[in-house]
C-alpha cells in the first residue's frame, strides 16, 4: 500500500471537511440556497485579502483573473510596466502582449526582486504608464516581493494602478491590499485557500473602476463590470460557476477565518523558516535571496541529478515536490509549505529529501535536517 504526500505549491492538500463539502449533492446556481452561499464567500474572502473592496470570483485557474486584470484595465497601445523575475511574473507580459498592450519590462535575475528604486526610476522614464504588474510570491523561485514599498511609490499616482498576482502568496505571505495601495489583487483556489484548482479571485478597489470604465480591450467571460453587477444586484455569477467548488470554499474560508489571517501568516512564517533551516543543515543552499513563506526553492547539489532527486522522493518515498522551470530545470527543487500543511508535513518532506540524497550518493548525515526543523518548531510560538 502506497501513501503519498503532496508538497507542491499548487495544487495543495485539501482538508477532509472541505473535500466532504465537494461531495454533497449538487445544487442549482440560480436558487436562494446558492445565492446565500455566494454572498457569504464573497464577504469571507475580504479578511483574507485584507480589503473592504469587492472580491470577484471566476471559475478558472488564477491565470483567468490575471487575464481579466489586463483586459479590463487597459486599452490597446497603452503601456504597462511588468516586473519580470520568474516563470509566473513573465505571464503578465505575455498576456499584455496578447492584448496589444505595450510592455515596459523590469528584467530581474531569477531569485532576486526589483528594488523600489528601480520601479521608481522606470516610472519617471515612462510617466504615461497605466499599470504596474508584479507578483507577491514568484512560485518558480520561492521569492517574495516588496509589495508594500511598491505601493508607497504609486500611492500618489492617480492614473497608474498597482496590480499584484498573489495566486501562490495570498494567505501565506503578508499582503495588506487596502493599506499598501494594491489596486487589484488576484489569486486562485488551489494554493493557501486549501481547495482544488478551479476558482480565481480579484479584489478591485474604487480607483480601479474608473480605469475599467475607459478600457476598450475585448472582454467577455472575464468582464469585471459584469461580474460586479451580478454579485451586487443579483447575488450570483454572470455564468454557470463551479458550484461544488464554491460550496467547498465556504467551508475552507470558515477554517481560515477561524484561525485568523494573522495567525495563518505566523504559521507559514514558521513553516518557511523551518524548511530553510533544515535544507541548510543538510548542506544545501536556498536559491532565493528573498525567500517566501509559501515555497522554498533549493539548489540541487553538485553531482546530483535534479530530476532523479525529485523522482526518487516521489516514486520511492511518496513525497511530491516540484522541480525547477525553464533554465532552472534540474538545477533547483521546490518544497511547498502552505495551505493545509503543518509541522509534520515539513518534517516528512525533509526526511524524504535526506534519504533520497543518501540513496543518490550525497554525503548527508541523516536526521540533521529534521533536527534543525524540529528546533524551529520547538522554539517558535
Amino acid at each position: 500500500m502506497r501513501k503519498e504526500y503532496l508538497m507542491t505549491a499548487g495544487p495543495t492538500p485539501v482538508p477532509p471537511s472541505v473535500r466532504a463539502k465537494e461531495a454533497e449533492p449538487i445544487i442549482h446556481h440560480r436558487t436562494k440556497e446558492f445565492r446565500e452561499i455566494f454572498v457569504r464567500v464573497s464577504e469571507k474572502l475580504k479578511p483574507i485579502f485584507k480589503t473592504q473592496n469587492v472580491v470577484l470570483t471566476f471559475t478558472s485557474s488564477g491565470t483567468g483573473a490575471m487575464e481579466g486584470a489586463v483586459s479590463n484595465l487597459l486599452s490597446r497601445g497603452e503601456k504597462a510596466i511588468v516586473i519580470k523575475a520568474g516563470k509566473f511574473s513573465e505571464r503578465w507580459a505575455e498576456i499584455c502582449e496578447a492584448y496589444g498592450v505595450e510592455v515596459i519590462p523590469i528584467e530581474v535575475e531569477w531569485g532576486e526582486v526589483a528594488s523600489p528604486v528601480e520601479l521608481e526610476e522606470k516610472l519617471k522614464k515612462h510617466p504615461e504608464t497605466k499599470v504596474v504588474f508584479t507578483t507577491l510570491c514568484e512560485t518558480s523561485t520561492g521569492t517574495v516581493f516588496p509589495i508594500k514599498e511598491y505601493g508607497e511609490i504609486l500611492q500618489n499616482k492617480d492614473d497608474t494602478l498597482l496590480v499584484v498576482d498573489a495566486i501562490s502568496g495570498l494567505g501565506a505571505c503578508d499582503i495588506e491590499v487596502d493599506k499598501w495601495g494594491v489596486d487589484v489583487c488576484v489569486s486562485g483556489s488551489q494554493k493557501a485557500l486549501m481547495l482544488p484548482p478551479g476558482l480565481a479571485f480579484a479584489s478591485v478597489n474604487e480607483k480601479t473602476w474608473k480605469m475599467v470604465e475607459r478600457s476598450n480591450l475585448p472582454k467577455y467571460y472575464f468582464d469585471f463590470k459584469k461580474a460586479k453587477k451580478s454579485l451586487l444586484e443579483k447575488k450570483e455569477t454572470p455564468y454557470t460557476p463551479g458550484i461544488s467548488l464554491i460550496v467547498a470554499l465556504d467551508e475552507a474560508l470558515d477554517l481560515l477565518n477561524e484561525e485568523g489571517i494573522d495567525s495563518i501568516l505566523k504559521r507559514h512564517a514558521k513553516l518557511g523558516k523551518a524548511t530553510r533551516e533544515a535544507v541548510r543543515a543538510i548542506g544545501l543552499e536556498v536559491f532565493s535571496k528573498h525567500p517566501a513563506n509559501a515555497v522554498t526553492a533549493v539548489k540541487v547539489p553538485k553531482g546530483i541529478d535534479g530530476k532523479l532527486l525529485t523522482d526518487t522522493m516521489f516514486y520511492k518515498y511518496g513525497v511530491k515536490v516540484a522541480g525547477g522551470q525553464a533554465h532552472l530545470k534540474g538545477k533547483i527543487f521546490r518544497i511547498a509549505h502552505l495551505g493545509y500543511m503543518r509541522e509534520f508535513d515539513v518534517i516528512t518532506a525533509i526526511s524524504a529529501l535526506e534519504i533520497a540524497l543518501k540513496d543518490l550518493g550525497y554525503p548527508v548525515k541523516l536526521g540533521e535536517g529534521v533536527k534543525a526543523a524540529e528546533e524551529v518548531f520547538s522554539t517558535s510560538g
